[in-house]
């Protein structure tokens, strides 16, 4: 399996796997031009890719649904709930779409997107398991908050993108306003960085790698993020950063 984080964060998120023969993107909140030039720079074509799986019905995340669709002819694998909130963005029309419902399995050949539902305050928001029968990877931003099924998700999985959204100091004086502050640290928003390293401590075991995501950049820096990580799992597991507006090396399972 390879995976590939081509943008992550507020100001959008894509991100590539390749399991098995298949190759698959989740999310389309950058601009379909950089999804194709930075795939392109690690020697893939995006018109090669199987399908557009969409997390969630925030901008970052599907705001370019149909660019990527129309341009590059790619079908897109939603929920009804989340196409019908997207469209507050102009999506235009759609012409290959496979709906899926929130919790349920998705199959290409014998590869499997599992698609767990989260708190996160969306429409219908989920984050998935890719499954190829010999690794699990997981994608796992815009969680809202450590959810009951979250810790025996975690602990199923070989390597992980997770959320580490923001350092609660920095928050907390931070120059957002206080309703913001207080949905991202509620139980619709996002983890923080020590939610995300505790979360990991009771997945240390099997993980093989672990990619830090959608940080904030006005309430947290790689560096706090890292700290927190290394002070509660140590040296052992490598850990990747991804980028805000770059992609990561492509990463190996």
């Amino acid at each position: 399996m390879r995976f590939i984080s081509l943008q992550s964060g507020s100001s959008g998120n894509c991100i590539y796997v390749e399991a098995g023969d298949r190759k698959l993107l989740f999310d389309a909140g950058i601009p379909g031009v950089h999804a194709a030039r930075r795939l392109a720079a690690c020697g893939r074509d995006i018109r090669d890719v199987d399908a557009l799986i969409i997390s969630h019905d925030h901008g970052d995340h599907a705001r370019c649904i149909g660019v990527y669709q129309r341009k590059f002819a790619l079908p897109v694998c939603i929920t009804k709930t989340t196409l019908a909130a997207a469209r507050r963005y102009p999506l235009g029309s759609l012409r290959e779409v496979r709906f899926f419902r929130s919790g349920q399995k998705i199959t290409f050949g014998r590869v499997t997107v599992e698609t767990i539902r989260t708190p996160h305050d969306a429409a219908d928001p989920v984050a998935f398991v890719v499954d190829d029968g010999d690794c699990r990877l997981g994608i796992m931003t815009d969680l809202g908050h450590v959810f009951d099924a979250l810790p025996d998700v975690m602990a199923s999985l070989d390597a992980v993108l997770i959320e580490s959204n923001y350092d609660p100091p920095s928050l907390a004086h931070g120059p957002y306003p206080q309703l913001l502050k207080d949905r991202i640290k509620g139980n619709g928003g996002h983890l923080a960085n020590e939610e995300s390293a505790g979360l990991l401590v009771g997945a240390a075991s099997r993980l093989r790698w672990a990619c830090l995501g959608h940080m904030s950049e006005a309430n947290n820096t790689p560096q706090l993020a890292m700290k927190a990580h290394r002070a509660a799992i140590g040296q052992g597991l490598p850990i990747h950063l991804a980028g805000r507006y770059e992609p990561t090396e492509v990463l190996k399972l």
